[in-house]
């Protein structure tokens, strides 16, 4: 088990919860430093609608996770109706804050996105294919991907989400995640480790193209990143989505466009079209191509073109703090 801290430790370790870091649909986020000198960010859980032996449970099972692209839970406090989760601090904080802020100086170059996409994919294979039980995300965003001192990716809040057994191919279970992240089989509420897959193809494009899959700022025709994607693609002119902002980028065209096909064939409609996160991280380490037959007809692009759709809100609505995610 990860170490457990009673609440009095983390009152004091947070200056009484002073600094918060973040606030999402479960919970609070606040900075500390324990005794040791060791920096932490320690997560208030609300709401999450279990008992005592789940949360241990499920704590135990987190803690028994290690790999350099997961972030580390350190431990946790288990004190009656008071329940906090203990991750190592990531210095440089959210993805969110490097690539959709403009005024972050510098933008962060090709290499840096390339390393980030890949960190990313290797946190995400190691959950669905070398844990002894599977373990889907469920809230793949730029907002769960944490950067340390060294801008090494790592995937968080991974910490109550669905495990699967390994002779397992899908779960049921109720609606989670991110509006504009969601693959468009959530609506069967029987879903796959192939919905990570689409949601890091949304975080893929949201990386290369330097802005938000739903950015409301722009133009009718371009606010819909997916939409946009599969206009280009229509015209041929895929190039046009890429991020010019980055001084380097425009010397990395055909390794951006090559990405930007990756994320395509993440974001199959058909989930079985969909790559293993073991195979995207050979696409991405040269070992192997994208596959050439992919369609570009997406089926959450098309929900964008009328209001009236019913699962309108739920494919297009800006990311929230994480409303609709599983208890972290």
């Amino acid at each position: 088990m990860p170490q457990r801290f009673s609440y009095e430790d983390l009152r004091v370790a947070t200056d009484d919860f002073r600094e918060k870091l973040g606030e999402g649909g479960f919970g609070s986020v606040f900075k500390g430093i324990l005794e040791d000198g060791t920096n932490i960010a320690a997560k208030q859980m609300e709401k999450i609608g279990q008992g005592m032996k789940e949360f241990l449970a499920e704590v135990e099972t987190i803690g028994n996770i290690h790999h350099f692209n997961l972030v580390q839970l350190i431990g946790f406090c288990a004190e009656r109706s008071r329940q906090l989760l203990v991750y190592e601090y990531m210095s440089n904080g959210s993805l969110v804050h490097w690539i959709f802020n403009r005024n972050m100086n510098p933008v962060p170059d090709w290499q840096s996105r390339k390393k980030i996409i890949l960190d990313i994919a290797k946190g995400l294979a190691y959950l669905h294919e070398d844990c002894r039980q599977r373990i889907v995300h469920l809230d793949i965003e730029a907002q769960n991907i944490l950067l340390d001192d060294n801008f090494n990716a790592k995937v968080s809040d991974f910490g109550l989400s669905k495990l699967m057994d390994r002779d397992q191919s899908q779960v049921q279970t109720t609606m989670r995640g991110t509006p504009g992240y969601l693959a468009p089989e959530w609506q069967q509420l029987r879903i796959t480790l192939k919905v990570d897959i689409y949601s890091f193809g949304i975080v893929v494009l949201e990386i290369v193209c330097g802005r938000k899959n739903l950015d409301r700022s722009r133009s009718v025709q371009s606010k819909h990143l997916l939409r946009l994607l599969q206009e280009k693609a229509k015209e041929n002119c895929l190039i046009d989505i890429i991020d010019g902002s980055s001084a380097n980028m425009e010397l990395h065209r055909e390794e951006a466009m090559k990405m930007i096909k990756l994320a395509a064939w993440c974001l199959q409609d058909d989930h079985t079209r969909r790559p293993l996160m073991s195979m995207v991280v050979k696409v991405l380490d040269g070992a192997m191509e994208v596959e050439p037959e992919i369609s570009y007809r997406f089926s959450n692009a098309m929900a964008h073109n009328s209001t009236t759709s019913a699962d309108f809100h739920l494919l297009s609505d800006p990311p929230q703090a994480s409303v609709l995610s599983a208890p972290r």
